[in-house]
């Protein structure tokens, strides 16, 4: 077979391999390469809130129902909570069997300093009220500039029932928009060629920073999370695919890229617009994908919270904190409220954390400094199971409400077809042949 090396996924594995040689064998090299994948981050969220904005007006206002839009919301919402509660009782079960906490030299907590972690969670609004609040935004032009994904979401469903209310009046302005969303997508198109580049820069960084030696001081940690999210995405999402009819496996080959690029960048934004392209091109129609992608990037990010819930036990065997089954329900009651403030940008997690264990006193806020050297190795698996879970999401959702046909013409994703031409070239097939 003949490896074709014009194929992104080829790219990224290489470039994810070079990058782990050159952190490892060059550290100060490799951790001055961190700009690459920042840089790269940079551009794709560059792009995000108008691709959220204009995917969403045009599928609401495509769809012109007020009722749609909001049952369609409310099955994501419920299902989001539903599957999160499950993530975190598996993180809970799986620390409390495995306890990868006990018996470790806590005097390794004074080696790093916590100290921006727990300033970000303090200045952060992890309350209820607030996060609803929230949600609304003071100034759209400003929540864009800021990539804040909930108060868009608002704002852009609010405009796309005033479009569809609009009827026939609003043809001309729901044509542009089409065309800009188009636009946008030529651009992340445009950004991905560039995205082998990223992946090298950020893994380079990751070893040469924290070294492969770091993964095996706190391993069995590491291990018991990667078991934990490979359980999860297997058995429970493996399951819920199953129920709806639809194979777990499959969609993971589907969204491979998507998957290597989260694995290069450790940023489930990234992926983001991608993502929608994708689910778009699996059978989800635009309304659902709109509405179920940016919304779970907030609520339904199943990696952050089994993270969080094993982290947080962990830090408690480490220090001889023995906690009841009903302190262990009342943290992950705080852990169903703080999980759902975590963007899925690398760092929320150790925010989100610090906040938990400031409602939660029983446990220590400094032995997050025991995590340091290892966080980094594990939100690429955070980031690629929030990744995962919010394409099942999106595909059960657009099932419930009849919105998936698997022989849909996505207009809206103009390079598909040629990154499906390199994919054969791959498997040795011409396109002609396929």
């Amino acid at each position: 077979m003949r490896i074709n090396f014009r194929n992104l996924t080829v790219q990224v594995i290489t470039a994810i391999l070079l990058g782990i040689v050159v952190g490892h064998f060059f550290p100060a090299f490799g951790t001055s390469l961190k700009v690459l994948g920042d840089v790269f981050v940079k551009m794709i969220k560059m792009v995000i809130p108008p691709i959220v904005f204009f995917t969403i007006v045009t599928g609401i206002a495509g769809m012109g129902s007020l009722k749609k839009v909001g049952r369609i919301g409310g099955k994501a919402l419920l299902y989001f909570e539903i599957v999160t509660t499950a993530a975190l009782a598996i993180g809970l079960l799986v620390v409390n069997i495995i306890k990868p906490g006990a018996g470790l030299d806590v005097s390794h907590a004074t080696k790093g300093s916590i100290t921006q972690y727990t300033k970000a969670a303090a200045e952060s609004s992890h309350g209820l009220v607030d996060f609803l609040v929230g949600i609304v935004p003071d100034n759209i032009i400003g929540a864009m500039a800021k990539g804040e994904l909930l108060p868009i979401l608002f704002f852009s469903v609010l405009f796309g029932l005033a479009l569809a209310a609009m009827g026939n009046s609003a043809k001309p302005l729901y044509t542009f928009f089409e065309k800009m969303s188009h636009v946008f997508f030529n651009i992340v198109n445009m950004i991905m060629k560039v995205s082998p580049v990223a992946a090298f820069g950020a893994m380079s960084y990751t070893i040469g920073k924290f070294g492969i030696g770091s993964l095996f001081s706190l391993g069995k940690l590491m291990g018991s999370v990667y078991l934990t999210m490979f359980l999860f995405i297997i058995i429970v999402l493996g399951t819920i695919a199953r129920i709806f009819g639809f194979s777990i496996f499959s969609f993971l080959r589907f969204i491979k890229d998507e998957i290597l690029l989260v694995l290069g960048t450790s940023s489930s934004e990234s992926a983001l617009p991608r993502m929608m392209e994708r689910m778009e091109k699996y059978g989800c129609s635009k309304p659902v994908v709109g509405l179920v992608i940016p919304t779970g990037y907030s609520f339904n990010l199943d990696g952050t919270s089994i993270y969080l819930s094993m982290a947080a036990m962990f830090i408690a065997q480490a220090y001889g904190i023995d906690l009841s089954i009903w302190q262990q329900i009342t943290l992950l009651g705080i852990l169903m409220l703080t999980s759902k403030g975590a963007a899925g940008v690398t760092g929320s997690g150790f925010i989100t954390l610090a906040a938990t264990l400031a409602a939660f006193p029983m446990i220590p806020v400094e032995g997050i400094a025991l995590l340091l050297g290892v966080d980094r190795f594990m939100s690429e698996a955070r980031a690629i199971t929030n990744l995962i879970g919010n394409g099942v999401a999106t595909v059960v959702v657009a099932k419930m409400e009849g919105e998936f046909d698997p022989n849909r013409e996505s207009a809206s994703v103009p390079a598909l077809e040629e990154e499906e031409e390199d994919e054969r070239a791959v498997a040795g097939m011409s396109p002609s042949k396929a």
